[in-house]
């Protein structure tokens, strides 16, 4: 890294010209350089951004005239967050730039997000926004964005705007002259997803990964986890993918608050990457508070799990729902893939010990996955519960197992 860090101001001029110099003069109060790029459409504010909207255009493969002549706020800024993701692409990709601010408004946000959300993980990112109390997810993604509510509107400077982007400033300033770029780790990859209620499962299961030379990364799967997990197994080179929790999947196909969409799982099936699944958590649909989850599911059984969630028992159509959907994206997959169900519950809720313990429910989803999974996919089942020792053996030993399956080529073990 160069002696002085350097970060990448995405500031449009047409509107926010004086909030972009007073950002810009922190930034360089605090002792980074700065490399201004400027989004605008509007007015042109020439000699102050070094990247300025022209640049971005062509960067887009077009002109600003072209874009200009679209008439469409979406189409223009859809052309100009393509040119704005090639250009940070690139500097990042040169070692140019140590960290990204941005300021703005819905438009200003969505645009630069994008930016934000297409660079690697750890780089600092702080977004400055009228959209950060509350409407975050589709702005962060699965991505280390840091959202900072502005408070006040974007317009001119004032006693609280000054302190917030002085905040944000000196924020990303810090983190920016501290940044190293992320240094792969020479060891084989392992991704796994839980939520605290397999936790006790987990724990073990990354423990003996750990010391067996994996590095493990563990993803807690309420929405954005899961994405995040495949994201990486998208990208990275991943040599197995251990998926203890589905809740996401189970809130995608009915209504819960963490669905991460209709893509969840399917990374690591598309590239071969070894997978097991386990059904955790799957026991529970997650909704906001008991009133909405009274509202959305009435009839079932409730776990209040703080004032803002709740728990909503799952049903047998859920469970058959479930593995359905789970049969139905294995059937493309590429590489090994295996499911493992303990037959004594799917969570620490759905136990002896829970609140929402339904002990006939896991032959549910296991008849169901074995009338509708591919042939040569195996489900092996466990008498035992998810965060018993023994289960959490199981998923060590599968995993332990695969350097010499793959390597001999041993067709996969027959269903038990």
């Amino acid at each position: 890294m160069a002696n002085k860090a350097t970060v990448l101001m995405i500031i449009t001029l047409d509107t926010k010209e004086t909030e972009a110099r007073y950002i810009r003069g922190v930034l360089e109060e605090n002792g980074v350089s700065v490399i201004h790029l400027d989004c605008s459409i509007r007015r042109l504010v020439p000699g102050i951004a070094e990247i300025g909207p022209h640049e971005v255009a062509a960067a887009a493969g077009t002109d600003l005239e072209s874009i200009r002549a679209l008439k469409h706020e979406g189409k223009c800024q859809a052309e100009m967050t393509a040119g704005a993701t090639a250009l940070a692409q690139n500097m990042v990709r040169d070692g140019k730039i140590q960290g990204v601010i941005g300021l703005g408004g819905s438009m200003g946000t969505s645009l630069i997000t994008a930016v934000m959300r297409s660079l690697p993980f750890g780089l600092p990112k702080v977004m400055i926004s009228t959209m950060a109390s509350g409407m975050t997810r589709g702005f962060v993604g699965a991505k280390d964005i840091v959202m900072i509510n502005s408070v006040v509107d974007i317009a001119g400077l004032n006693s609280i705007s000054r302190g917030v982007f002085k905040n944000g400033a000196v924020a990303v300033a810090a983190m920016a002259k501290a940044y190293e770029p992320t240094q792969v780790e020479l060891k084989p990859l392992a991704l796994m997803s839980t939520l605290s209620v397999t936790d006790k499962c987990s724990v073990r299961v990354r423990n003996a990964l750990t010391a067996a030379g994996y590095e493990v990364m563990v993803f807690h799967t309420t929405g954005t986890g899961g994405a995040a997990l495949d994201e990486i197994a998208a990208e990275r080179d991943v040599s197995v993918v251990i998926d203890l929790s589905l809740v996401e999947v189970n809130d995608f196909l009915h209504g819960g608050l963490c669905s991460s969409g209709p893509d969840r799982c399917k990374a690591s099936l598309a590239r071969g990457i070894p997978t097991l699944f386990a059904p955790g958590n799957i026991d529970f649909i997650i909704a906001g508070p008991i009133g909405h989850a009274e509202a959305n599911w009435p009839g079932r059984r409730y776990h209040i799990h703080n004032t803002a969630l709740t728990a909503v028992r799952s049903g047998p159509e859920d469970f058959r729902d479930v593995a359905r959907h789970m049969a139905g994206l294995v059937q493309e997959a590429t590489g090994p893939v295996s499911f493992l169900v303990p037959l004594k519950g799917f969570s620490s809720h759905d136990s002896e010990q829970g609140y929402l313990h339904e002990p006939t429910m896991p032959p549910v989803f296991v008849a169901e996955l074995l009338a509708h999974v591919r042939s040569d996919v195996p489900v092996v089942t466990y008498d035992c519960h998810i965060n018993d020792e023994m289960f959490a053996d199981a998923i060590i030993q599968w995993v332990l197992d695969r350097p010499q399956q793959q390597q001999q080529q041993i067709p996969m073990a027959a269903r038990s």
